[in-house]
């Protein structure tokens, strides 16, 4: 087999590149698109719990900005590189393009173990970073929000710190913040709550109900552990759950509420009772109806997406698959759900409550809901129908949308100067 790049920038050039082949774009706007705006690379001296000073490394990409201010999260991990902080941005352009909202990309980043450090290093660290990209965000410029191993409450000390470098309280600087700060009703569902209503169209488009499909779902957190809450309320058997120390599986059915309660007592999925243990290898080749990849970038590759068994790939994730597994599900007859579509709907309630907190007016949770399933829907039918008007599948068609959005808006703004 041939070694695959998993570089993740390159990954998603390679993803452009397909879809401006397909719509015809010329050179000189492929390159324009194809490059971030603004890169920032900012050194983040945090002093730690024993007294002595750490040193972390931290991003914040501006991919593009042809349609609004960027938007994007910020994680913590210790294998964040401004190669993926690049590529992250790169997929939020696309992303918030394919749902129509108007924002451009943005992506951050601090190269940290966050489950090793104590809440004081976090919010010393935290508030750090945030002073040092404060040059470049702010509620018209780049709007951060939560990501990997960041919450509301990341956001909340980002946002005091902005505001008291600004001299008055700036609510619409981030997104995803706690509802005392301006957060919005819905926020913290939002990304699996769009993932479901994807689902529910693919499973629409293929003639099988959510109502009895099987699903398992890699990665725990927020919008793995979320996707497989509501997929339950929704009649589906969840067979199979991961997180960064392993999964289980149950061909029966798992309970999300009784693991939701095993993981916070134990800090992990594994070890549920009545449930086989299984690798996060292992997770991605279970027979299910449903594969939810709610983890990190490159998952299925060419190693593996000839062994994938779903039905429907619904990408919870960034990135999760590469280039050629793309290709080997799609000879396959595997209907995979792309992450700038699937994962959209974090970013769309991060739009709400943007336009709330600078409006001053915020809605109750049922109207922020609604207005999501009125965006999901409409977005996955535009990517579907122009994926059946071109023969080509669901990611290429979102890239097909998406770039043609931004493409129009960068020509009628013109270059400067």
């Amino acid at each position: 087999m041939a070694q695959e790049n998993l570089n993740p920038f390159e990954i998603s050039q390679r993803q452009f590149d397909t879809a401006a082949e397909k719509i015809g774009l010329g050179d000189g706007m492929r390159e324009v698109l194809r490059n971030p705006k603004r890169q920032l690379i900012v050194s983040v001296p945090t002093l730690m719990d024993d007294g002595s000073v750490k040193v972390f490394t931290g991003y914040r990409v501006q991919h593009n900005l042809a349609r609004g201010p960027a938007k994007g999260g910020i994680r913590y991990h210790p294998k964040v590189t401004l190669d993926e902080v690049k590529a992250l941005a790169s997929w939020m352009t696309w992303k918030c393009a394919t749902v129509n909202i108007p924002y451009g990309g943005g992506k951050g980043g601090v190269a940290c173990d966050a489950k090793k450090m104590s809440r004081a290093e976090l919010e010393r660290m935290t508030r750090r970073y945030a002073s040092e990209i404060a040059i470049i965000i702010g509620p018209d410029r780049d709007i951060p929000a939560p990501d990997m191993y960041t919450d509301d409450q990341t956001m909340a000390w980002i946002m005091d710190t902005y505001s008291m470098t600004m001299g008055y309280s700036s609510l619409g600087v981030v997104t995803g913040k706690p509802l005392q700060l301006g957060g919005s009703a819905g926020r913290n569902e939002a990304t699996a709550r769009g993932t479901l209503f994807c689902i529910r169209e693919a499973c629409a488009v293929l003639k099988k109900p959510v109502r009895g499909a099987t699903v398992a779902v890699q990665g725990y957190g927020n919008a793995g552990a979320i996707s497989a809450r509501l997929l339950h309320q929704d009649g589906a058997r969840v067979v199979a759950v991961s997180d960064s120390k392993g999964g289980v599986y149950q061909s029966r059915g798992l309970d999300p509420a009784q693991l939701d309660e095993h993981k916070q007592r134990t800090g992990s999925v594994v070890g549920f009772k009545s449930a086989e243990r299984i690798t996060n290898e292992e997770l991605i080749e279970v027979k299910c109806d449903v594969l939810v990849p709610a983890a990190l970038e490159n998952q299925i590759t060419l190693r593996n997406a000839s062994r994938v068994r779903a039905r429907v790939v619904a990408e919870a994730a960034n990135g999760p698959t590469t280039p050629g597994a793309d290709r080997v599900l799609r000879d396959h007859g595997v209907f995979v759900v792309p992450d700038v579509l699937c994962n959209a709907g974090g970013v769309t309630v991060s739009y709400f409550e943007w336009a709330q907190n600078m409006q001053g007016y915020f809605w109750d949770e049922s109207a922020v809901n609604r207005e999501l399933e009125r965006f999901m829907k409409r977005a996955f039918h535009e990517v579907h129908e122009l994926g059946k008007r071109h023969k080509v599948d669901m990611r290429t068609a979102a890239y097909m949308l998406a770039v043609g959005r931004v493409a129009e808006a960068t020509r009628v703004r013109g270059l400067f100067p």
